[in-house]
């Protein structure tokens, strides 16, 4: 199985051009659609040797389905095939011929334990008809087990939006590349699992999956300044503070200071907000927003961090406070962590998908942003963007957010490339969520920390 980490997102004009690259270079259309159907029928046989029903739609996407049809057969595997239309392009028409097996109406053909979804994949711009969606929908209800090639028909591919309804399956068999739709949601939600099928084709793209951080080794000479020391100023509400404390010391900082608030593990130094602490240089990232508020107090001590040299993470009311002309002009690295409510806050209503408004959003406020959520975004404001596999649903109870801004500053207090912390943070927070489960709460997550820190 081909690991998804650190894999290209390419959306469907890099797709395509992708394909010509490899067609300029000598491999025909047919080759791609063989390798692709191969792909998908050794999934199928891998997974089933149940009766496979197979639905091809007019384009390249139905010729891949043709192809896995007579790729099972030939292996034993009974396959039935049913059509959307009559192929339109010259590879699907070859692929069509060469199954040689009868090809039925999807109106009447009768459903069967696998299903196959082969209509239509990337590039798609419009909803399926409404007699057909229905039909794919009452053929899906009565499988066993449903899969579909590069993309579920009705899926947008480049911003995971659904042009029509769709069922839910198992398994999403990417082709060649992944694309923003196996990510973003509603449409990662109904692709199930998303495998790799590699076709060939040299996919690069600035956007990639998120993966693992590297490990970040200690040697004799280290202390717990060099390990990075995370400062938090604390608020209205100082417990999410504390959150964000205990989660940049559990995330791996050698030392967390909080700044107005108090509590916490005896490892948390508190001490009295004083603007004046905030010129020790000592400081490697400095956290604000959780549990901030938004009066005049909360203003202040805003206008204090943003004054200062140190490296920022803002979230939270931060983000309700700040706005990104009053970014874009600092020397020193900031990172913000807005869910979409915070994001419209500060950036107001953007257009795009989600990747295309947290870029926009990075290279306006000049920081990257970590547009949190169950399809989580990671832009830079050089065009750079990562996307996490969706998450753990539990994650949506109050004070994970603040412990995500904790975990990321930990990294970022470390020095280096403020991309890199916000990846590494958010790669932590997930992997500590998955090892608790849908019990946890706010205060479970940051001490699961400790299990998956550098």
């Amino acid at each position: 199985m081909t690991p998804l980490a650190g894999r290209p997102i390419l959306t469907a004009a890099e797709m395509r051009a992708a394909e010509s690259v490899a067609i300029d270079a000598g491999t025909s259309v047919e080759t791609l659609m063989a390798r692709a159907g191969e792909g998908v029928g050794a999934w199928v046989r891998r997974l089933s040797g149940a009766e496979v029903l197979i639905l091809c739609g007019p384009g390249n996407n139905g010729g891949d389905g043709y192809v896995t049809a007579r790729w099972l057969t030939e292996r034993g595997q009974r396959v039935r095939v049913a059509a959307s239309a009559s192929p339109r392009t010259a590879a699907a028409q070859a692929a069509r011929a060469a199954w040689g097996g009868p090809v039925e109406s999807i109106a009447t053909v009768a459903p069967a334990p696998v299903l196959v979804d082969a209509l239509f994949g990337t590039g798609l711009t419009r909803g399926l008809d409404p007699a057909l969606a229905a039909r794919l929908a009452e053929l899906a209800a009565a499988a066993r087990y449903r899969i579909a090639v590069d993309l579920p028909s009705g899926v947008a591919s480049d911003d995971g939006a659904l042009l029509s309804p769709l069922p839910r399956f198992e398994l999403t068999l990417a082709l060649g590349a992944l694309k923003p739709a196996h990510l973003l949601q509603p449409a990662a939600d109904l692709c199930g699992a998303v495998r790799l099928v590699p076709i060939g084709v040299d996919a690069t793209s600035e956007a990639h999956v998120l993966a693992p951080p590297p490990s970040v080794p200690l040697g004799p000479a280290d202390h717990k300044y060099t390990r990075g020391l995370v400062a938090i100023v604390a608020g209205a509400m100082p417990g999410a503070a504390r959150l964000a404390g205990e989660a940049a010391l559990r995330g791996g900082a050698g030392y967390a200071l909080l700044l107005g608030g108090e509590g916490g593990p005896a490892a948390l130094v508190a001490r009295p907000y004083d603007a004046e602490v905030l010129a020790d240089r000592r400081i490697g990232a400095l956290v604000v927003g959780p549990g901030l508020g938004r009066d005049d107090r909360a203003r202040a001590k805003l206008a204090d961090a943003l004054a200062s040299p140190h490296r920022l993470l803002l979230d939270g009311d931060a983000l309700h406070l700040v706005t990104p002309d009053q970014l874009s002009q600092r020397a020193a690295p900031v990172i913000l962590t807005p869910h979409e409510g915070e994001f419209t806050a500060m950036f107001g209503d953007t257009l795009g998908s989600k990747l295309d408004r947290a870029r926009a959003a990075a290279r306006r406020a000049a920081a990257v942003v970590v547009l949190k959520g169950a399809d989580t975004v990671i832009a830079a404001p050089d065009g750079r963007a990562v996307l996490a596999e969706t998450g753990a649903p539990w994650l949506a109870t109050a004070g994970t957010g603040d412990v995500l801004a904790g975990t990321i500053a930990a990294a970022l207090a470390r020095g280096g490339d403020s991309f890199a912390a916000a990846q590494a943070g958010v790669w932590r927070h997930a992997a500590a969520a998955r090892l608790l489960g849908p019990g946890m709460i706010a205060d479970d997550l940051a001490r699961a920390l400790s299990e998956v820190r550098p």
